[in-house]
């Protein structure tokens, strides 16, 4: 079979597991910020259970990526990780707070021992079809499911009428369990279809250095910086819930709008990704995309935290726009500026600074959510300022 028909075939073989993997999920996240409000959660212990769920969700993915780097046991790690994502059907028994923010956080770890493996064999396959083209895809997949998962709770909601209760969240958490066995069969399907993804990779070139690269820290960093001012969705849903802005059923069909704009900027921003290296001829030349990350992520709680719809409508557009440039190009450059023996080690690496991020900013901005919702601007613009000044430096290092 055709190397390029294989890479493409494996793609989409993960778009498909992404996509039932999400409606488990994303479907999940939507609403967990008004169930843990049901179960009397505060907007700080919020906080912390979103951050902290997100700083295991990818600080253990320095530990995963480096022993998947060590054993090349990519697929054993991957298979893992997916099996951890029936915590979330696992929700329909929570009956307290604490018992579901624990399940919440198991499905992050699993998160952390899944990504760096699938982002290795996602990135061996990329090779022969364009980075940015071959994430982008992936991630356009993704996002299918993350707009129907969101809509699935919308729909049980809807039907459900009166008011929410319980009851009705832990219905729309059962359901999930269909979802979650289609995970697991489309991915043995994948792993049978292509047992060895590294020999894709290895009939291209890649004549990168093993050692990581100061593009590569600069990145990190910048990431770091950036995703520090970047509200999370749980906090912009409690906040649409608390403030009276959106029903519970209004709620979840919002994160579906910014999921299906999520999926449309990914394929667009992967395709400009690939073409900026094209026309450069430098594989560091589509990072200067990046940029539009702070700029962007400055606007989202001045229009999420309006009580104008319009506002709120927008903010949630440009919310899915960021999201659709970072898990594109993100994991993108990551293929780009590491050699195939550091594939998992560099995702390990800058993911855990991904998730300290956003653990710290999730934290940060609950805080001052709980004091002052007006506060957050400011901080959130003196935040990406940084980050702007750190990519210039990225910019003029990745030119080099």
């Amino acid at each position: 079979m055709d190397l390029k028909k294989r890479a493409m075939g494996l793609i989409v073989s993960f778009g498909l597991v992404s996509l039932f993997g999400d409606i488990v999920y994303e479907g999940a996240r939507s609403v967990n910020g008004p169930y843990l409000k049901l179960l009397a959660v505060n907007a700080a212990a919020l906080g912390v259970i979103s951050g902290l769920g997100g700083f295991l969700g990818y600080a253990l993915r320095l530990l995963s990526g480096y022993i998947s780097d060590k054993t090349r046991h990519y697929w054993f790690f991957t298979f893992l990780g997916y099996a951890l994502l029936a915590s979330v059907p696992l929700l329909s028994l929570a009956g307290v707070w604490q018992t579901a923010a624990l399940l919440m956080i198991f499905e992050r770890i699993g998160k952390a021992v899944r990504s760096p493996a699938r982002d290795t064999i996602l990135s061996q396959a990329s090779f022969k079809v364009g980075t940015g083209f071959g994430f982008g895809l992936h991630e356009a997949m993704d996002q299918v499911g993350a707009l129907a998962g969101p809509l699935i709770f919308a729909a049980f909601f809807t039907i459900s009428g009166g008011v929410i209760g319980i009851s009705d969240y832990h219905k729309g958490y059962t359901f999930l369990w269909i979802p979650f066995l289609a995970v697991m069969l489309c991915l043995f399907f994948a792993y049978r279809r292509v047992p060895h993804p590294e020999l894709l990779e290895t009939a291209a070139k890649n004549d990168i250095s093993d050692r990581l690269s100061p593009v590569f820290w600069l990145y990190t960093v910048f990431t770091f910086i950036s995703t520090l001012g970047f509200c999370s969705f749980i906090l912009i849903a409690f906040h649409f819930k608390s403030a009276g802005i959106l029903s519970d059923a209004q709620i979840p069909f919002f994160y579906a709008i910014a999921m299906g704009v999520d999926a449309i900027a990914a394929l667009a921003i992967g395709k400009l990704y690939d073409i900026f290296k094209i026309n450069n001829g430098n594989r560091n030349a589509g990072l200067i995309l990046l940029a539009a990350v702070p700029l962007l992520a400055i606007l989202v709680p001045i229009f999420v935290f309006s009580r104008n719809m319009n506002f709120v409508v927008t903010g949630v557009v440009i919310w899915g726009i960021v999201m659709g440039i970072q898990e594109t190009i993100m994991r993108s450059a990551i293929a780009d500026i590491t050699s195939l023996k550091k594939r998992g080690t560099g995702y390990g690496i800058f993911n855990t600074t991904y998730g300290l991020a956003v653990f710290l900013g999730s934290s940060f901005i609950g805080f001052i959510y709980d004091r002052s919702v007006s506060a957050i601007i400011p901080a959130v613009i003196v935040i990406e300022l940084a980050a702007i000044a750190v990519f210039l430096i990225m910019k003029r290092q990745a030119g080099r």
